[in-house]
């Protein structure tokens, strides 16, 4: 690109190359010199390493962290001894981060849902495609896994919530976004431990109790809201509670190669036996995984992510999660 701004820089920062959108949207939070800073955040540093670095004043630099903070572009390092500032790392962070901004503007999220329209899943096939990974996966609703099955804790969301210290909620990016034309409940992002902190320290968020995020998960289960956490062994940072209309977690049938979300260890099993083929379990699948159209038995094992919203909602109890794959997650990264 011949004539490359700081705002083209940030977004090939965050990990994009060549978005139209990306660096509008840089340029709508950050003057000319707070893009200077966002550039030079990378390793963390302080106020006075910034200052040396960009040329800036530091007094100039101090006054611009915190509404950076507060517009997500600006990261404090939990590291002890003099505060260390680091830019927003990727592009998922990025939008999380931005949309929830409070005053975010209304020209700023229609920006944002031009992005979803016209660039965010060619985006996301470049992400998939570096991950070795999955970047979250679904973890099953509760009352869908039987007593006898071994479930570790990273994978129970109750126990998730019972080890957590810190817990929090706020709106869910991708319905604000859209709009929320599913009709579904928008602040159903569940924030842990750091991630609570973060939220509640810009006002995003609002504080739960665990008794109060057991409820609130106890009702996107009713709402038909699919569990969906970090690809991580630990607790992580973030129970999110997709639909199928607006959340970006869903890139596509996974025959089709789609590795942004893994499955769940698990895989709904219908008994025939018990089916009476009512269609209560259509309803529920996001995933086309259920065919009810000559085998009552029928449940595509790839496409079925392990979610358990047809288990809990079968009024006969056909329906069973079975353990069908090894479990495949990424060690909690070392603090």
């Amino acid at each position: 690109m011949g004539n490359k701004t700081m705002y083209d820089e940030l977004a090939e920062a965050i990990g994009v190359q060549g978005s139209k959108i990306l660096p509008k949207l840089f340029e709508m939070l950050a003057t000319e010199d707070e893009a200077r800073v966002l550039l030079a955040a990378s390793p963390a540093k302080s106020v006075a390493e910034l200052a040396t670095k960009t040329g800036l004043a530091a007094d100039a630099i101090e006054k611009m962290m915190d509404p950076l903070f507060k517009k997500g572009l600006i990261y404090k390092s939990s590291k002890p001894g003099a505060p260390r500032y680091y830019r927003v790392r990727s592009l998922l962070q990025f939008h999380d981060a931005t949309i929830l901004a409070i005053g975010a503007p209304a020209d700023f999220i229609d920006m944002w849902k031009r992005y979803h329209e016209e660039e965010f899943h060619e985006h996301q096939k470049q992400i998939e495609q570096a991950l070795p990974r999955p970047a979250v996966r679904v973890i099953p609703v509760n009352s869908a896994v039987t007593a006898d099955t071994a479930v570790a804790p990273f994978e129970d969301i109750q126990q998730i919530v019972e080890k957590a210290d810190h817990l929090a909620v706020t709106n869910c990016t991708c319905k604000v976004v859209t709009g929320a034309p599913c009709g579904t409940s928008v602040e159903v992002c569940i924030q842990v431990n750091r991630a609570a902190e973060y939220a509640l320290e810009r006002g995003t968020g609002k504080a739960l109790t665990k008794d109060e995020t057991l409820e609130l998960l106890k009702k996107c289960q009713e709402e038909g809201l699919v569990h969906v956490v970090g690809n991580s062994r630990g607790l992580g940072h973030i129970i999110c509670n997709c639909c199928d209309d607006c959340c970006i977690n869903w890139t596509g049938s996974r025959k089709a190669g789609a590795k942004f979300t893994a499955p769940s260890r698990f895989a709904a099993v219908i008994d025939p036996e018990l089916c009476t083929e009512c269609g209560t379990c259509l309803d529920r699948c996001f995933f086309d995984a259920i065919d009810l159209d000559g085998d009552p038995s029928a449940i595509d094992e790839e496409e079925c992510m392990g979610c358990g919203l047809c288990v809990a909602t079968c009024p006969v109890e056909a329906i069973s999660l079975k353990e069908v794959r090894e479990e495949a997650y990424v060690p909690e990264p070392a603090r």
